[in-house]
């Protein structure tokens, strides 16, 4: 064959034709060897850098070629690419002379991969000591497509658009809004005037002066060392004033905000700089400097949210001035996330709590749907979501599952019940609540037990309604068993077993009873719908984007003074879908929930809650709640009062006050004469 002279084979009719292919080429000559361990020696060098199994013609060396590799990839980190041999071609004129085809393939942390081929020149011949033996021409454009020598590969990443929160009816809740980024810029003024700018900038924001100082001198020349973020138009940061002095100045930018500082703050969460933790949980989804959710819903779909960056990988000359794409990738733009969160009724909610200075909450559900049209917990709550995670004795507003048991019992409302004064269980001594209407106590229909919210009465049918029995009202009323909800929340608690005070506690909603402003607002929505409600927050939870895997105010620090979070981040990956509900062993039913919404506004005809009967809108029903808790003179109660009004069902909650009628009877009040407009 070729140069060589072998003769040409000839075959037999029928016989198998024996022309031996390994990835593309024609072996030639018997005992020679074939090119494709050394084009096997090649992918596996630019695979792992060391290239001292190959061998290199015309007076390369491995170590020169792993030089080369290590300054051309320097800028990629210490990702690697992987090589493999897609075919080796034999040139058809000269068999001393072959060419490799090597797939190359990165995983740069994008929506695809980048996937390239180059080709490697093979000679035979080169080597004195075995003329046979293959060789690798070595090239810079073995590295990636065209490479020349001096070039190194770089990658731009392009943060992708953060998809807004949406709330009832589409409107936009959070989106980016203008902030200023207030700091100290390295490349103005002289290090003593950056030092003393720093520690008074620090001291006029209520930050740590040694701290902040020791963070300028430590960062680099040009640096921007941020010290807060504070919304545009922000009436409690003067900017002017802030950055008079020489080496403070402010960058404007945009962050993912709601429309106001402290807008279903705690529910919704915050978007910040990602933490170590963050970027840690992250799998490389997320990179220091990228935004990404730290709390609330902005940490729970943080991964759809966000979306997926782009990415370009570009060759840059040596002195930079000449640059070439070699890939890209463009930016996928998160996923909008669908609330149910009403803009004005969550408004109002916060607007209502807003001179509440026990920790409080406001929750208004729509009844139909179980949607959650506000979510507000009061300034006193401290950035904790008391409106959706708060354990307290839901007392007498839990008497709406007591009577549901009761009613499945046998009762009705106008059933004759025991109301004294007192009862003792166990040598414990219950009363009903300070100045109960003598006119309510006695022999009295269910429906005045109810209304005036009789705790002897209650406890009095026990029997009747045994703790297991209890426990299956509340759970037929959606204060447990719900499983997860797509969002961080709190329902309820209802022991199974209980005897004794215990279960005497129980009736009234305390003991080891527990609810939370959602719990009790969806065991109001249970009965105005006729069947048990699970609440809605999220519609359609988005899914994460490709690769993807409670708030409190900040102290600066690079945080949004408005907008920061100080909760411990968790994973950003996918959130879990929410769980299916458990099916309770006796549902509602429409009759049981109207009977409980005969009850409900008997409360505000007759009872304790008739400062509601002329609130506009339309008629209320309700229940007033007090919890006590503490002991001696440190007792202190719980405000509760739940309501029906339409297809509108709210639960308000003040942690310490006097009675539910007289605390959180007016904030109802309130509330509900603003959401009529």
């Amino acid at each position: 064959m070729g140069r060589t002279g072998t003769p040409v084979r000839r075959w037999a009719p029928g016989a198998l034709a024996l022309v031996l292919v390994v990835g593309g080429l024609t072996a030639c000559t018997p005992d020679r060897p074939a090119p494709e361990d050394e084009a096997a020696d090649l992918a596996a060098a630019l695979t792992s850098g060391t290239f001292d199994a190959v061998a290199l013609a015309e007076g390369a060396t491995p170590q020169a070629a792993a030089d080369a590799r290590a300054a051309a990839y320097a800028g990629l980190g210490d990702r690697a690419p992987e090589v493999t041999v897609a075919s080796v071609t034999p040139d058809p004129e000269d068999e001393d002379r072959a060419t490799a085809a090597l797939d190359v393939r990165w995983d740069l942390d994008a929506a695809e991969p980048w996937t390239y081929t180059v080709r490697a020149a093979l000679v035979r011949g080169g080597d004195a000591e075995d003329p046979d033996a293959w060789q690798v021409r070595w090239s810079p454009a073995l590295l990636a497509p065209d490479l020349v020598a001096g070039e190194e590969l770089a990658t731009v990443r392009e943060p992708a658009e953060r998809g807004d929160v949406l709330g009832d009816g589409g409107v936009v809740l959070v989106e980016d809004r203008p902030v200023q980024r207030i700091g100290i810029d390295r490349t103005l003024g002289d290090p003593a005037t950056q030092d003393a700018d720093a520690r008074a900038l620090a001291a006029a924001l209520g930050l740590d002066p040694d701290a902040y100082a020791a963070q300028v001198a430590a960062s680099g020349e040009r640096a921007f060392v941020q010290a807060i973020v504070v919304r545009e138009g922000d009436p409690a940061y003067d900017v002017g004033a802030l950055t008079a002095a020489t080496t403070v100045r402010a960058v404007a930018d945009t962050l993912p905000l709601a429309p106001t500082r402290g807008f279903a703050r705690a529910v919704l969460g915050t978007v910040g700089e990602a933490t170590a933790e963050v970027v840690e949980a992250s799998g490389g989804a997320v990179v220091a400097g990228d935004l990404a959710g730290l709390s609330g819903l902005q940490e729970r779909y943080d991964a759809a949210l966000r979306g997926t960056p782009g990415l370009a990988v570009r060759a840059l000359s040596a002195d930079g001035a000449a640059v070439r794409e070699l890939f890209t990738v463009p930016a996928v733009p998160g996923a909008d996330l669908r609330t149910t969160l009403s803009a004005d009724l969550q408004t109002d909610a916060e607007g209502v709590l807003a001179g509440v200075e026990p920790a409080s909450a406001i929750v208004a559900l729509r009844a139909s749907t179980g949607e959650v049209l506000a979510a507000a917990s009061g300034p006193g709550s401290a950035g904790v979501s008391t409106a959706m995670l708060g354990q307290y004795a839901p007392g007498s507003t839990f008497k709406i599952a007591t009577a549901l048991g009761w009613l499945r019992s046998g009762a009705t409302p106008t059933t004759t019940v025991a109301c004294p004064p007192t009862t003792t269980v166990e040598g414990r001594t219950f009363e009903n609540f300070p100045g109960y209407p003598a006119a309510a106590l006695g022999d009295v229909p269910l429906r005045t037990a109810f209304a005036h919210s009789c705790n002897t009465a209650f406890i009095g049918a026990r029997d009747a309604v045994p703790q297991a029995a209890l426990a299956g009202a509340a759970a037929a009323l959606g204060l447990t068993g719900q499983g997860d909800l797509g969002f961080s929340a709190f329902l309820g608690d209802v022991p199974s077993e209980a005897t004794g005070t215990d279960h005497a506690a129980s009736m009234i909603g305390q003991g080891r009873v527990l609810a939370s402003p959602l719990g009790m607002a969806t065991v109001a929505a249970s009965v105005g719908r006729g069947e048990r409600v699970t609440p809605r927050l999220v519609l359609d939870p988005p899914a994460a984007a490709p690769d993807g895997p409670d708030a409190t105010d900040g102290d600066g620090g690079g945080a949004d003074a408005a907008d920061a979070a100080t909760s411990a981040p968790t994973a950003t990956g996918a959130p879990a879908a929410p769980s299916a509900p458990a099916t309770p062993a006796a549902p509602l039913t429409a009759a049981e929930a109207g009977t409980l919404r005969e009850l409900m506004r008997a409360v505000v005809t007759e009872g304790g809650g008739s400062a509601l009967a002329d609130v506009p809108g339309g008629d209320v029903a309700a229940k007033t709640g007090t919890a006590q808790f503490g002991t001696g003179p440190e007792l202190q109660n719980h405000a509760w009062l739940v309501a029906l009004q339409g297809d509108l069902a709210v639960a308000v909650f003040v942690e310490v006050g006097e009675f539910g009628s007289t605390t959180a009877g007016p904030l109802l009040e309130a509330f509900l004469s603003a959401a009529a407009g």
